[in-house]
């Protein structure tokens, strides 16, 4: 009878040690949970939105245009942004429309900035990529141009401190809200 108890014990904990190195390796290599801090990237996140961070798409493919991501912003610190500008483009913004290679893009996602009045939509200030950090006239290979979409409130590429973010720093895409409840979705 100890002999039997004693084995369905082991049983026991070789199944919790099988269960805590599946969820280790899907948080490590998969998926990983994540919580907007601040308001940079509002109307679309806010902050307290729990996320799950996709680590898996990078891996077979690059971040395109409009992607939100997570990227190591220092070693204590991820931030989550947009992607607007891809390696080899040039980005501008004038007259708060949004210039890549000198054509304009839109920016749906900016649309009256979650106001129903366009009155109080905060205009994003004018900038060009070569009086920026670096002093680019293109974003090199290996980098790209992020900006938060609460573009008066957000520490982004325009930054000094920031600048552009190198690829080996982005952890993954996040689009998945799953708390609070009143918030789930999938962010396009």
């Amino acid at each position: 009878m100890a002999k039997q108890k004693k084995r369905e014990w082991l049983s026991i904990l070789k199944l919790v040690i099988i269960a805590l190195l599946v969820a280790l390796f899907v948080r490590t290599f998969l998926f990983s949970p994540i919580i907007v801090d601040g308001p940079s990237m509002q109307p679309t996140l806010y902050s307290k939105d729990q996320m799950i961070v996709d680590k898996i798409t990078y891996r077979f493919k690059e971040p395109e245009r409009f992607d939100i991501v997570v990227f190591h912003a220092s070693e204590q610190k991820d931030f989550i942004k947009r992607v607007i500008g891809l390696p080899g483009e040039h980005v501008m913004v004038k007259d708060d429309v949004l210039y890549i290679n000198g054509k304009p893009v839109e920016q749906p996602f900016l649309e009256n900035n979650g106001q129903s009045d366009s009155l109080f939509r905060v205009k994003t200030a004018d900038f060009r990529l070569e009086d920026l950090k670096g002093n680019y006239e293109r974003i090199p290979e290996g980098y790209i141009f992020v900006l938060g979409d609460n573009r008066h409130n957000s520490t982004d590429s325009r930054h000094d401190d920031l600048g552009l973010v190198p690829l080996d720093q982005v952890v993954g895409k996040t689009n998945i809200i799953y708390w609070p409840p009143s918030r789930m979705q999938i962010v396009e």
